[in-house]
């Protein structure tokens, strides 16, 4: 790992069941709809699409997000990024008991956008602060979306 490599993780617990927010999550087009970091999200092939993320800094990330695995069945989701920040993206949907289902995301990005390199040692604290608050904001949507199906 170097000094702008960073690892973020997330959880995410809904009341849906897990092949419902295992489709949400594969359909990345959708995204904007129901999570607000997503500014937007436009498809360039079968597999890949450009991201526009931005959360409570003032800097939107734009990235290639393509598609690496699809596994329904096993509720796995992975991508690899490339642009702004390059590197991995993992979902992994499993159910909950009664509750409904726990989704984990992992990633493991390089900032490659020079004004974030800059700042990248001594502010990955508030990089990971803001990339908690763009998870609250998509665990909100995605269970807003919930409520409204019932």
């Amino acid at each position: 790992m170097n000094r702008y490599d960073i690892r973020l993780s997330g959880t995410w617990r809904a009341p849906l069941a897990p092949d419902t927010v295992y489709a949400l999550l594969a359909d990345v087009e959708s995204y904007p709809a129901w999570w607000p970091a997503f500014r937007s999200v436009r498809r360039t092939g079968e597999r890949a699409c450009e991201v526009v993320i931005r959360s409570a800094l003032p800097y939107a990330l734009r990235a290639t997000l393509t598609a690496v695995a699809e596994d329904p069945a096993a509720r796995v989701l992975e991508a690899a990024l490339d642009g702004d920040i390059s590197g991995g993206v993992r979902w992994t949907v499993a159910p909950d008991g009664p509750h409904g289902c726990v989704a984990t995301l992992t990633q493991h990005v390089t900032v490659r956008k020079a004004a974030l390199r800059r700042w990248m040692p001594m502010a990955r604290p508030v990089f990971r602060v803001n990339h908690a608050l763009a998870l609250r904001g998509g665990r909100r949507g995605l269970t807003a979306g919930a409520r409204q199906e019932r």
